[in-house]
């Protein structure tokens, strides 16, 4: 559907959790089947693999398909850790060629990068440490926040880029509180939050998430008005 509806105005990428490596090969099949333009892919779920399975599992992904691949290294998260060592050995893997990094470590940035070159593309996962990724060299974001604010994300990573960095420095301190909203088991409920703030979508969720309430509602919504009273005038984009 997704692919169908950009009509190739953008890459559509696939993400994989699955819990079996005979899951994700399905997934990555019909994911290249229906057009989409590469995937992301997290380690086996559940119960925490040793290296030799997490290298397996992606090993096999990446040989069932000529799709490229982004691996989802998000240890904190997950419990699991693809190494720069496991790395060297995945690069073996042509189409294995970019990290989503979620270690929330700004120095990995620099060392993937100083160890890798640009043989794997390195894109930051935390929204929080966005700014920060692309000053050290991260080719790219996947932003959470994005999803209701995309106009001020992309701001952030142009202005960035091209070195305008005051101008970036601006948004992004504004930007903070609510990008914080992504470093949470609740990010999910948080963005649609957020999206309905900004009116771009809807707080529905897939269960069993469920949508916020209480205390922990009232407080997402009061960093997001607070916010919005105070939504920056953007630069012009060259």
């Amino acid at each position: 559907t997704t692919v169908d509806l950009v009509k190739g105005s953008v890459p559509v990428i696939i993400n994989i959790a699955e819990q079996t490596t005979k899951g994700a090969i399905e997934a990555a099949n019909k994911a290249e089947k229906y057009g989409a333009s590469g995937l992301m892919m997290l380690p086996p779920m559940r119960y925490k693999s040793t290296d030799r399975e997490t290298m397996t599992y992606y090993s096999e992904v990446a040989k069932s398909t000529s799709l490229p691949i982004m691996v989802y290294n998000n240890p904190i998260d997950y419990g699991i850790e693809v190494t720069h060592d496991m790395f060297e050995e995945l690069l073996k893997h042509d189409n294995i060629q970019a990290v989503k990094d979620s270690t929330r470590d700004i120095s990995n940035i620099t060392r993937l990068r100083t160890r890798f070159g640009n043989r794997l593309s390195v894109f930051t996962g935390v929204d929080t440490l966005g700014m920060e990724s692309i000053l050290m060299g991260a080719d790219g974001w996947v932003a959470g926040l994005v999803c209701a604010f995309p106009a001020e994300t992309v701001a952030v990573y142009e202005l960035a880029k091209s070195g305008r960095i005051q101008e970036a420095l601006e948004i992004y301190r504004w930007f903070l509180p609510i990008l914080e909203l992504d470093i949470s088991p609740q990010l999910v409920q948080n963005i649609k939050l957020a999206e309905v703030a900004t009116g771009i979508g809807t707080e529905q969720v897939r269960a069993p998430r469920l949508p916020l309430e209480g205390a922990e509602r009232k407080r997402v919504l009061q960093i997001l008005e607070s916010g919005l009273k105070l939504r920056p005038q953007l630069p012009v984009l060259s």
